[in-house]
C-alpha cells in the first residue's frame, strides 16, 4: 500500500541514495508529459523537504520550459534489486544556471561532468512510498559513458552551439532560460 509522508525520512533518504538511476517528470499545461531516466552522480538530497537535481546536456530541455511554465515536478526511484521499493519525491522546483549567483552554492555538491547545463531545486512537498513487487530485478553493471564523451568532443563553444540550435525551446515551443533573448 502507498503511504505518503510530508518529507524525506531517514528510510527514504537511504534508499534513494543507494539508487543508481532515476527519472524526473514533468508537463505543461498543454502539450506532451516529459519523463526521463536519469544516471551518473546527478541527485543530492539537501535536506529532508529540498532535493537538487544537476542536468547535463540532453537531446532536450524539456524541464526547463516546463518548471518555466507551471513549476510542477515528479521524482521516481525504483528498486532493481533488493526489496521492491518504490519512492515518488512531488514538489516543485525553480532552474539555476551557472551565470545565476546560487550557481557556486550547489554545484560543488556534484562531481564535474561535460555537458553541464543546469541544477534544478525541488521543493519537496510530498513523498510517496509504494510496494514495487512487481519490478522485475536488474543487475547493475556500470555507468555509460558516452554522454560525456560526446560533451568532451564537443568542447564548450560546441556544447553552446547545441543548446542554442536544440535547447531553445520544448517540443511544445516553450522557451527556456538558456534562451538568450
Amino acid at each position: 500500500m502507498a503511504k505518503f509522508y510530508d518529507s524525506i525520512n531517514k528510510r527514504v533518504k537511504e534508499f534513494i541514495e543507494q539508487q543508481k538511476m532515476f527519472f524526473v517528470a514533468t508537463a505543461p499545461k498543454e502539450g506532451r508529459i516529459n519523463l526521463s531516466p536519469k544516471g551518473m552522480d546527478t541527485f543530492k538530497i539537501l535536506d529532508e523537504k529540498k532535493v537538487a537535481w544537476l542536468s547535463v546536456t540532453g537531446s532536450g530541455n524539456e524541464t526547463s520550459a516546463h518548471l518555466l511554465e507551471n513549476g510542477r515536478i515528479t521524482i521516481m526511484f525504483c528498486a532493481f534489486n533488493g526489496a521492491p521499493n518504490i519512492v515518488r519525491i512531488y514538489g516543485s522546483a525553480i532552474e539555476v544556471l551557472p551565470e545565476d549567483e546560487e550557481w557556486g552554492q550547489y554545484i560543488s555538491l556534484f562531481p564535474e561532468l561535460p555537458g553541464t547545463r543546469q541544477i534544478f531545486l525541488v521543493n519537496v512537498e510530498t513523498v510517496q512510498t509504494s510496494c514495487g513487487m512487481s519490478l522485475p530485478y536488474y543487475e547493475y553493471q556500470g555507468e555509460r559513458n558516452q554522454l560525456n564523451e560526446w560533451a568532451k568532443n564537443k568542447g564548450e563553444e560546441g556544447i553552446n552551439t547545441y543548446w542554442e540550435e536544440r535547447n531553445q525551446v520544448s517540443i511544445d515551443g516553450l522557451k527556456t532560460k538558456l534562451n538568450k533573448d
